[in-house]
């Protein structure tokens, strides 16, 4: 007897999830405890709340990618000063050594 490769392809598995889905879908409409206008009600109600939960997020994300934002230039503003400082003493320690060398 040949051994048959069991696997399912990526459509087929997709294609299987779909059906599900739909058949859930189907499923919870026909059995739902309420009426159609109420289970709107309270789908709409609830996608409110986390629509405004998924704002308030948002600005409290943005609010903190903005402090990290300001720390990071405050962060490059330092470093940059001291490798400026650092480059000015190399040039002059430079200096210093060439006069020194050439006297």
């Amino acid at each position: 007897m040949a051994i048959q490769d069991a696997r399912c392809s990526p459509e087929t598995v997709l294609l299987a999830f779909l059906g599900g889905a739909i058949g859930g879908m189907i499923a919870g409409v026909l059995l739902a405890p309420k009426s159609g206008e109420e289970t709107r009600r309270g789908l709409m109600s609830h996608a409110r709340r986390r629509e405004a939960e998924i704002i308030e997020k948002a600005k409290e994300a943005r609010a903190a990618l903005d402090e990290v934002i300001e720390r990071g230039k405050h962060f490059m503003a330092e470093t940059r000063a001291d490798v400026e400082a650092a480059v000015t003493a190399g040039k002059e320690a430079m200096k210093e050594k060439m006069d020194q060398c050439c006297r």
